[in-house]
This record gives C-alpha cells, structure tokens and sequence, in this order.
C-alpha cells in the first residue's frame, strides 16, 4: 500500500512507498489542518506569515502547505508568546536561533576536520624537532634570509 502526498482530498500527488518518511521541511498539512494541529486560528498563521515569522511551502497552485518543522516553530512562536515575546522580538530571537544553529553546525564541522588532522600529525614522529631544524637552516629560495644572515651583518 502507498500513501499519498497532495492535495487534501484529490486523491493526486507524490506516491511514497511503505514505510518511508518525509522531510521535516517537506510541506503536508493545509492551513485549516496546521492550525488545528498548533491551536491557532488559520488567521493567525496568516499573520505570523506576513511578520516574516513562518514560510510555508506552496503548491503550484498557491495553497499554503505545513511542514513538520513548520509546526515545531508554531509550537516556539507560542511559547515565546506565552512569556510576553512581541512577534518582532519572537522573530529576531528564532533568527539568532537558526544563525546559532548554523554556526554551532559548522564549529563541529571544523572540529570534526581538526580532529582528522590531529591524527595525521601523530603519526608523523616529532614534528615540533622537525620544525625547528628547518627554521634554523637558511633556504635556498631566499638568500640572505634566514638564522645565519641575522649573525652575518649583511642586509638583505
């Protein structure tokens, strides 16, 4: 058996095979039905909307389409609501919310990396001996540069 994805009530739309699940951000719910979900008036949502407090997917018809994700936000938008949040200060704190988000992803991201070149650099003996020896020998690229142009008098 496939469930399917559309329309409320058209019988048409995306057919998903058993036991698959959908996107977080993909869109599924009509207005009347997310309202009823997060126990808002549709106007309401129509106001966050237009705030700049929710985005939710269209059809290519136009009609509104609630996401998972998209009820989860009703969700915080009402509990910072609920604590005497005005809408402009509901949406700059799910903006800091998401920038967050974003940038405590890419700080385990890069951590992630470091970590990979922290095993790299194990296995390769003493680095720190290493690197001292070749700060200590002049380079052949640059003459006159180096520890024995310092102790020589000459200026480059």
């Amino acid at each position: 058996m496939t469930r399917t994805v559309g329309p409320a009530g058209d019988g048409m739309g995306t057919r998903l095979p058993p036991g698959s699940r959908l996107a977080p951000d993909a869109g599924v719910y009509v207005m009347s039905v997310a309202a009823e979900l997060a126990g808002l008036h549709p106007q309401t949502l129509r106001v966050y909307e237009r705030r700049g407090l929710l985005e939710p997917a269209r059809t290519d018809g136009g009609t509104r389409r609630y996401s998972h994700a998209d009820l989860a936000r009703l969700h915080r938008i009402g509990e910072l609501s609920g604590v005497g949040v005005n809408l402009e200060g509901v949406r700059r704190i799910l903006d800091l919310e998401a920038e967050l988000a974003a940038v405590t992803a890419e700080l385990a991201r890069v951590q992630g990396s470091a970590g990979a070149v922290d095993l790299t650099l194990e296995g390769s003996g003493n680095l720190d001996a290493e690197t001292e020896v070749l700060a200590k020998r002049p380079s052949a690229s640059h003459p006159g540069h180096g520890p024995s142009s310092e102790t020589s008098g000459v200026t480059p």
